[in-house]
């Protein structure tokens, strides 16, 4: 971990490199803290008014741009602090892929995945919420204030993100193979339910569909005319006509090497090119099995993976919005990917362990009698 700190680090500086030498929200967030004169409560509300929110107190301890960045870099690198706790807490099994490379190695280092959390904005911020809500629903009357907690980040950053969340905590909770009180479960529901009622406006209000009576016919006028805008960018696709299943893989895998944007573009190739090929290993006649007798928690991750994709790939139509949105996703298809091969390779360990049980009874039974002299 204190290697990945380091690691982490490079990309902050990375990232404040480009920066300053190209077009950045975080830029945009700095400038706004510089001209507010208001009080730390104006700036409290969801979307990018909560960025603005966070840092705040920063800015006002005289924390000049480069500190801010370093700053949210340093919730970035908590996040993946929380991905490790949560992936090695549930799975303590190791798996190694790619010529004895460990897999949850492989999983924290993914450049992408750092470069878009290690700066001032969204990114890094609601990567550490996901992150952190993960960890804490493992044990949640324990990490009662975490699970809030988490929640809230979320929420406050991008609120259908959080509808997302509580679809697959409720889902996962209702289905997991583990045997849970109903009146826990009743609990769950009833309080994730109650949280999207009280909150649809808010949720609603990213597509400015609060005041809709047709949500879902707005919603898609609103997807298609969102997705015509990103697609006049430099690296923009025309997704609209596209059929759902490559919607998926383009939000997925893209960009790969033939439609790469730039040297980013690149480096993500490779990256989205390991992505794929974990995803080909769950392609098996046994995941289906698995998936139907799998713990809540794994359940839990699969619908928040498909949900936010099969959502964002209705509004998503530039590689470059897609390469940094689906760093919030990506980790929760990971995640199943490794339980599923830890799970196989469990039952592979218990398998042979049977198998010597089963020898050493043979060779005693038919000791020689000699032997016993």
């Amino acid at each position: 971990m204190t290697l990945l700190y380091l690691y982490h680090l490079v990309f902050y500086g990375v990232y404040t490199w480009y920066a300053y030498n190209n077009p950045s929200d975080s830029k945009n967030y700095f400038n706004e803290l510089e001209v507010h004169t208001g009080s730390w409560f104006d700036l409290w509300g969801t979307d990018t008014t909560f960025i603005n929110f966070l840092s705040y107190p920063f800015h006002q301890l005289g924390f000049n741009y480069d500190m801010l960045m370093v700053t949210f870099a340093w919730f970035g690198y908590l996040g993946f602090l929380y991905a490790y706790l949560f992936i090695r807490e549930k799975i303590p099994i190791k798996i190694t892929v790619f010529k004895k490379l460990d897999l949850l190695t492989l999983i924290l280092f993914f450049p992408n995945m750092h470069f878009w959390t290690a700066s001032l904005g969204k990114g890094s911020a609601i990567f550490l919420g996901l992150m952190m809500f993960t960890y804490a629903i493992i044990a949640p009357k324990a990490r009662l204030r975490l699970l809030i907690f988490s929640s809230a980040v979320i929420f406050y950053i991008r609120p259908h993100v959080f509808m997302f969340v509580a679809i697959g905590a409720i889902l996962g909770n209702m289905s997991g193979k583990e045997k849970i009180p109903l009146w826990q479960k009743f609990m769950v529901f009833v309080v994730m339910i109650g949280a999207l009622v009280l909150l649809q406006d808010q949720i609603l209000g990213v597509m400015n569909l609060q005041n809709s009576d047709n949500i879902l016919e707005d919603f898609e006028e609103a997807a298609e005319k969102n997705s015509e805008d990103l697609s006049k960018a430099g690296s923009g696709v025309d997704m609209s006509a596209y059929p759902l299943p490559l919607k998926l893989f383009t939000f997925w895998f893209r960009p790969l090497f033939f439609d790469a944007p730039n040297i980013l573009g690149l480096i993500t190739s490779v990256e989205n090119l390991l992505y794929l090929l974990l995803f080909f290993k769950i392609c098996k006649k046994d995941f289906i099995k698995f998936i139907r007798k799998s713990p809540a928690l794994v359940k839990m991750s699969l619908v928040i993976f498909f949900t936010a994709s099969f959502a964002m790939t209705f509004v998503m139509s530039n590689l470059g919005i897609i390469m940094r949105q689906k760093t919030m996703v990506m980790y929760f298809l990971f995640f199943v990917i490794y339980y599923y091969l830890a799970e196989k390779k469990y039952f592979k360990i218990l398998e042979l362990k049977k198998r010597k049980e089963k020898l050493r009874a043979s060779i005693s039974i038919n000791e020689n009698p000699l032997g016993n002299l």
